[in-house]
């Protein structure tokens, strides 16, 4: 049998204020290419379907057009698990009836040790899920005495170890934060103080663990126990990791391969660095010059709408920073000489920006003396 696993969509989504459903579409498509391709015999989402308990309609459009081409036209089982981003609830409407139809949503915490058991080519796999369990909703829901998100779900896991099939292989999904994962900047944090990773030495025992939740590609504690990473990559702190969907096969004796396809977005979310002329000379012969961009300009005076420059050419910059001038002013000293020059320099390059020629010697020593006498001011009012 061969489960794709994937996780946090987050359909929805907005990076800096645009909409990245579009974008989602175009990988969600080579997703189902993927599927196709390898020949999946079920569909693992490992939670945050949705960016927000109340996704835009839009959202809600896109996941129903992707489950009818996997479970309608496919005929695939889907087995999803609520995220922290996602209202279990909501996401969990009519989950009874849709078993039928071959969509598994396991948003209830009281379900967590009732598998589902896929079937295909001789092969049967059971998959529990345990979507995000928030400890305070475990102790009032099961009446047990949890205070941490770790307790939490080791009792979780503990219900469902009672509930095993001696014999069959046996996946759990969960959507946490395991202990020693990466993170990155674009993950919602899970509690706001207090600790909100759990324990990997529960799950060793599963023949695969399919987790949601952290951004980037990677595994923990054993290859069997892993993170597919989102769909896209949702903040700049992610730009050099490589999204995609991982592909499980396993028969009765367990999982034998494990292996990472990856997925090509629309746009690409890069970092860019170098000063302001060198990047606008390199973005006019860019061949990805829509992709969305993080600029870092080294260059060390000031410079009028650097932003507006650089959209001319890199129309998906969405965040500049300036490191060069941080830089050079840490370096400046701090007497009154040096502070004058700077701002003098300063204004000088403003004025040329402005008006588009260089000041005269007249205008140059008016600035100087108007400088000389702020300061002057400044000493006598401290």
């Amino acid at each position: 049998m061969r489960l794709l696993h994937t996780a946090d969509w987050h359909l929805g989504r907005l990076f800096h204020n645009l909409s990245l459903l579009d974008d989602q579409r175009y990988v969600l498509d080579q997703l189902i290419d993927i599927i196709d391709r390898e020949a999946v015999d079920a569909v693992l989402v490992a939670g945050d379907i949705y960016d927000r308990s109340v996704p835009p309609a839009t959202a809600v459009a896109l996941l129903d057009d992707v489950l009818t081409e996997l479970c309608s036209v496919r005929n695939l089982p889907v087995v999803m698990i609520s995220g922290n981003h996602d209202s279990a609830q909501r996401l969990g409407f009519g989950a009874r009836h849709l078993r039928q139809a071959g969509l598994h949503i396991l948003s209830d915490l009281t379900d967590c040790d009732r598998p589902v058991t896929l079937s295909a080519n001789g092969v049967e796999v059971d998959v529990f899920g345990i979507p995000y369990a928030d400890p305070e909703y475990v102790r009032s829901q099961l009446s047990v005495d949890v205070r941490d998100f770790d307790s939490a779900h080791r009792h979780l896991v503990e219900r469902i170890n009672a509930q095993r099939h001696p014999s069959r292989p046996t996946v759990l999904m969960s959507h946490c934060f395991v202990d020693g994962g990466s993170a990155s900047d674009s993950e919602r944090p899970l509690t706001l103080g207090g600790a909100e990773s759990v324990a990997l030495e529960p799950m060793q025992s599963f023949d695969y663990v399919a987790l949601g939740h952290l951004h980037g590609p990677q595994y923990s504690g054993g290859e069997h126990i892993r993170y597919s990473g989102s769909l896209l990559k949702y903040s700049f702190s992610e730009a050099s990791q490589r999204k995609g969907v991982t592909l499980v096969d396993i028969n009765d004796q367990g999982v034998q391969h494990i292996q990472h396809r990856s997925l090509e977005p629309r746009l690409n979310v890069r970092i860019l660095e170098g000063e302001l002329e060198s990047l606008i000379a390199d973005g006019v012969s860019d061949p990805h010059a829509e992709d969305y961009l993080l600029v870092r300009l080294t260059d060390r005076h000031a410079i009028l709408d650097p932003m507006g420059k650089l959209r001319e050419v890199y129309p998906n910059v969405l965040h500049l920073e300036k490191p060069g001038m941080l830089e050079a002013r840490g370096r400046q000293q701090l007497d009154r000489e040096r502070l004058q020059f700077s701002a003098k320099d300063m204004f000088s390059d403003f004025f040329a920006q402005t008006s588009g020629e260089a000041m005269t010697d007249e205008q140059s020593t008016a600035i100087s003396e108007l400088i000389g006498e702020l300061s002057r001011d400044e000493e006598a009012q401290g």
